[in-house]
């Protein structure tokens, strides 16, 4: 299966990041949680951003527009075949980025996908 890191992990059993992480783990994906907040999610702890990561699939985004600009290089370095911008990420600078950068960006929702069978 494939390797996603999810922005904007969260310990909040209530966020849509969360659902998303356990979800994937279910699935048998392997995941790595980047986010600002300390813990764990589906028994992956969440690491600061900045370590970059080889061999990373999909990153799933759970932060909006105006956090992501810090967020640009970092998606950059990591060379991700693709960005899931779930709802209400949207950005179509980044999104535009991406795409010059040979890096697919898809607006859809992680949960969705998984749960039909797309991702």
């Amino acid at each position: 299966m494939s390797n996603t890191l999810i922005i904007g992990a969260s310990p909040n059993p209530m966020r849509y990041a969360y659902k998303a992480a356990h979800m994937l783990k279910a699935k048998g994906h392997h995941i790595i949680n980047v986010g600002i907040k300390k813990g764990e999610v589906a028994g992956v702890a969440i690491e600061q951003p900045g370590i970059l990561h080889q061999d990373i699939d999909t990153i799933t985004l759970y932060v909006g527009e105006e956090i992501q600009h810090s967020y640009y290089d970092y998606i950059l370095q990591t060379k991700p075949r693709r960005v899931i911008f779930n709802p209400g990420t949207e950005n179509p600078e980044l999104e535009e980025l991406l795409s010059k950068n040979g890096i697919e960006p898809v607006e859809a929702c992680t949960l969705v996908l998984l749960s039909t069978g797309q991702y």
